[in-house]
């Protein structure tokens, strides 16, 4: 996994993870963690497809670790000082970890449509849906609405909640990159 990072991606991935300990100790380090374990491994799945595609991203910089790890981060920061628990940042974890399902293997399947104008566009197209990413999307969040059963002792109530919520996040990112398609930002400030 750090192969695929470079020197400041790595460096700023410990100050998260330093952050992250600090406010929100093992567990909210742990299930970061999980996100990294799920984000490498939905990044390597289908490599030969992406690559043909023109598509595959393997090497990550100081811009992808801040666009994944700032929000988990500040919220960990402010429910440390405000005290509210561990689920707005177990939801900002369903979120990232959404995104890159939807994202990393939406790419794989189905017939992507733009949500400015729902024509059909090329795979990997900011601000678009899938049938495959949109089922990808909810697998991601699930997964750490699943993991977080076993960390912080939620019901699987709470845990289809956050599935959701990150769910939700997820699509809300989406619709960011439509203004990212239009010349608004970039896939790191989306």
């Amino acid at each position: 996994m750090v192969a695929m990072l470079d020197k400041p991606g790595l460096l700023l991935t410990l100050m998260l993870a330093a952050i992250i300990f600090a406010t929100g100790g093992l567990q909210f380090l742990a299930l970061i963690f999980a996100f990294l374990i799920f984000a490498l491994l939905a990044t390597r799945f289908g490599y030969y497809e992406k690559k043909e595609m023109g598509i595959y991203e393997h090497d990550r910089s100081w811009e992808n670790v801040l666009s994944n790890g700032l929000v988990p981060a500040i919220v960990s920061v402010i429910g440390f000082f405000l005290g509210f628990g561990p689920l707005p940042y177990i939801c900002s974890i369903a979120a990232v970890t959404a995104d890159k399902f939807a994202s990393e293997l939406g790419v794989l399947g189905g017939d992507p449509i733009s949500l400015d104008g729902f024509k059909k566009v090329k795979p990997g197209t900011s601000g678009a849906v899938s049938p495959t990413g949109t089922i990808m999307s909810l697998v991601g969040a699930a997964g750490i609405g699943i993991i977080s059963i076993f960390l912080f002792g939620i019901t699987p109530t709470v845990a289809l909640m956050i599935t959701f919520v990150g769910f939700a996040g997820s699509f809300a990112d989406t619709l960011f990159g439509v203004l990212e398609e239009k010349g608004f930002g970039t896939k790191g400030t989306t």
